[in-house]
């Protein structure tokens, strides 16, 4: 399996030698890059509100963030918010679609895997020009995404079924999104503050050939 051969190691060591503030800087710059992808869709998805309550949390952590590395925006209450085209066809009335687990991109829909076409577009790291950059960058997002999610590595080892475990889990999550999003009214605000954990389509190296 991949995970177990490549992922799981890399992530085990990069969080073993990499001190935590370094580490959270990582995963502020990385969460900030999918600020774009998440206002189209929360444009999409007819929420215009929040599409440009992301776009300002976008703009001061690109700034007073330098870059992203810092989350002055969550300080100032600016909530975090995580949309993708999975969500979105979600919304537009795809509720329903078949479980899938990909090599590195982990738990997804059919419907999901779709909606990748419309989000890796949406990514700056997608559209960086120099191969070794974009790669290593890219390979660092994957690195990062996966040592988020160690702390569940025991709970799936100890299940009776962890391919079940995993299924059932991701997909109720999966529809508490969606159904969150379908359910949302102008003016209303209730949403939680939200990170995404799947492995975003930016994170492989997709565009080797340019």
């Amino acid at each position: 399996m991949v995970d177990r051969a490549v992922a799981k190691p890399l992530a085990s060591a990069y969080v073993a030698v990499v001190p935590q503030p370094m580490r959270l800087g990582v995963t502020n710059f990385f969460d900030n890059l999918s600020s774009p992808r998440t206002f189209v869709n929360q444009l999409l998805q007819g929420r215009p509100r929040h599409a440009f309550q992301t776009l300002g949390r976008f703009v001061v952590n690109s700034t007073l963030g330098i870059g992203g590395i810092f989350d002055p925006a969550s300080d100032l209450k600016m909530k975090r918010r995580s949309e993708d085209f999975g969500q979105t066809f979600g919304v537009w009335g795809w509720q329903r679609s078949r479980y899938l687990e990909l090599p590195f991109f982990g738990p997804r829909t059919l419907r999901d895997t779709f909606g990748l076409a419309g989000d890796i577009p949406l990514s700056p790291v997608s559209r960086v020009e120099n191969d070794k950059m974009r790669v290593g960058l890219q390979g660092l997002q994957l690195v990062d995404t996966r040592s988020q999610l160690l702390s569940l590595d025991s709970l799936r080892a100890g299940a009776p079924d962890e391919y079940a475990l995993t299924r059932d889990a991701w997909m109720q999550r999966r529809a508490y999104q969606i159904e969150r999003d379908r359910r949302h009214k102008p003016g209303e605000d209730a949403e939680e503050q939200d990170r995404d954990h799947t492995v975003p389509g930016s994170a492989l190296p997709v565009h080797m050939g340019r």
